[in-house]
């Protein structure tokens, strides 16, 4: 995939820059790593995703000038009136998407305030969900209603995932797992360009994650962590998942829910931890589901392929939100509290409990 080579090479080149005018994270109290690693990793996958998405538009706009490649666009059921519409979409996602980079950057090089940040957030999301339609409908046909939820929605994934940006490959790994159950929703839809931008998508994660599995070798920081979120959030907001003419059940609107549930999970739990300890929610600590599995004994490795797992698991059973009845769909949602609760148990264990005998 052309997508993951090149983010691949971005982040080696990223990396060895990085280090040598100082953009490194460095190990402090409340963060899990104990030496010095290179920021950075943002700048490469962002880098890849502008190159990509661009290209691919240009790409489809030449193959869509009449009378030269007609045959594609009827084979792909591109018409030129709506891709032309999408332009200006394209135009505000990626407007957005590089505020929100650029404002992680500025974060990575000198830490900003939590206050501040959620503000541009904020801006930037409801820009996106407002100008650039990136937002959820819900039956509802006020346009300022739906596009200030899709803001809040926007902004709690951005965050989930900088929150899972706390040890090794989490947010990168995550993020992509999510996105190939996203792109597989988007493929039973028929979306050739929600699929395509998922494709994209996922090639930059892979690219990123050669470098960033454990043990890491590179940082994604908040340029990349706020960029993952953001483009994920906007894949579960662009992508189909209920057709009232079609025989699909209105529950498949969850779906969402259902592939973040992991990602929800940590960004919930370790917020009511700082708030019931009187701290900011917002002030990074250890107190992450990762981190508490590490404490009972798992590595780096295996924390990362739990996680994994464990968002596999939400996600193949999100997929068959179209096909179920409603018995079928409560029974997925009790899978997916399931394995939450799983993590839930091991995570609460004693390191110190012996083996019996």
């Amino acid at each position: 995939m052309g997508s993951l080579a090149v983010s691949a090479l971005l982040t080696a080149l990223v990396r060895h820059r990085a280090l040598g005018v100082n953009l490194v994270a460095r190990p402090i109290a409340e963060r899990y790593h104990r030496s010095v690693i290179p920021l950075g990793g943002g700048i490469a996958i962002f880098a890849t995703l502008l190159l990509f998405i661009l290209g691919g538009a240009a790409t489809i706009k030449l193959l869509l000038i009449p009378g030269r490649f007609a045959w594609i666009s009827e084979r792909a059921n591109i018409a030129p009136s709506d891709f032309e519409g999408k332009l200006s979409q394209l135009a505000v996602l990626l407007g957005c998407a590089g505020v929100l980079f650029a404002l992680g950057l500025w974060d990575d090089v000198k830490p900003l305030g939590p206050k501040f940040k959620l503000v541009v957030q904020f801006a930037a999301a409801f820009g996106a969900a407002f100008f650039g339609e990136i937002r959820v409908e819900l039956f509802i046909e006020n346009t300022f209603i739906t596009s200030g939820l899709s803001a809040v929605w926007i902004v709690l994934i951005i965050n989930a995932f900088n929150f899972l940006d706390n040890m090794d490959g989490l947010s990168a790994g995550i993020a992509a797992i999510a996105s190939c159950i996203l792109l597989t929703a988007a493929a039973i839809s028929g979306q050739v360009f929600v699929g395509g931008l998922a494709i994209v998508v996922i090639g930059a994660l892979c690219g990123f994650l050669v470098f960033n599995f454990p043990p890491a070798k590179i940082f994604m920081g908040d340029a990349g962590s706020m960029v993952v979120g953001f483009f994920v959030a906007m894949l579960t907001l662009r992508t189909t998942y209920y057709h009232e003419a079609q025989s699909g059940q209105w529950y498949a609107v969850f779906m969402p829910l259902i592939v973040m549930a992991v990602p929800l999970y940590d960004f919930i739990s370790v917020t009511v931890l700082r708030i019931s300890q009187g701290a900011s929610p917002f002030v990074g600590d250890t107190q992450h589901f990762s981190h508490r599995l590490r404490r009972r004994g798992l590595s780096d490795k295996q924390t990362a392929l739990t996680l994994y797992l464990a968002t596999l698991c939400t996600g193949l059973g999100a997929i068959f939100l179209y096909q179920v009845n409603l018995g079928g769909a409560i029974l997925i949602f009790v899978q997916t509290v399931m394995v939450l609760s799983i993590i839930a148990i091991l995570e609460a264990a004693s390191p110190n409990e012996k083996k019996a005998d």
